[in-house]
């Protein structure tokens, strides 16, 4: 009765500490996947094969305890008395084993959820950086724009530019740059 419980105790903290790290995987997986659909042109980070090792490094955790506890339970029914008394002893060690690598798996879960959070920073921060470089590069391309525009105009005397002013009902007053800028104004209208 007394190995039956243990057993049970043992599966149970062997089950929560699995659940605990799923769901950890979990997040961090949807994390990752949320990262990566808002890069577009930026290099993709492959964080599968570590999270692999991971989840090896835990799954070999749990089979050498489920072993160990198996083995100990096979030699906890032939024995008796004082024996038994050491077997016990041995139980709380392999309970405080499965607890450690529940521990471990919990510490490495919570290293691959600062992993995802750190590169969804970096995401972040790049795609500002792609907003800003684009409006950036917008505003050179209107300012060359109005270049090409002006370019049009320049060279022609204040008689030839207040005639085309005058064609297009606009004041024809000012000087030669107030004349220049307001027939390009016209002509993006």
């Amino acid at each position: 009765m007394y190995m039956t419980s243990m057993t049970r105790q043992y599966s149970a903290a062997a089950s929560q500490a699995r659940n605990a790290v799923d769901k950890t995987a979990d997040v961090w997986t949807e994390g990752a996947r949320a990262v990566s659909g808002r890069l577009f042109g930026l290099p993709q980070v492959d964080l599968v094969p570590a999270v692999e090792r991971y989840f090896d490094l835990v799954q070999r955790a749990v089979e050498i305890n489920r072993r160990l506890t198996v083995r100990w339970a096979e030699a906890a029914a032939t024995l008796s008395g004082a024996v038994r008394e050491k077997a016990e002893s041995a139980g709380d060690v392999v309970r405080e084993k499965a607890e450690a690598a529940g521990d471990i798996a919990r510490e490495q879960a919570e290293k691959a959820e600062r992993a995802a959070h750190e590169q969804a920073a970096k995401a972040e921060q790049a795609e500002k950086e792609l907003a800003r470089q684009g409006r950036q590069a917008e505003r050179e391309q209107t300012r060359r724009a109005h270049q090409r525009a002006r370019a049009r105009y320049e060279g022609l005397p204040k008689a030839e530019l207040s005639d085309l002013l005058a064609k297009r009902d606009l004041p024809k007053t000012g000087n030669i740059d107030e004349l220049i800028e307001r027939l390009v104004e016209a002509d993006n209208r």
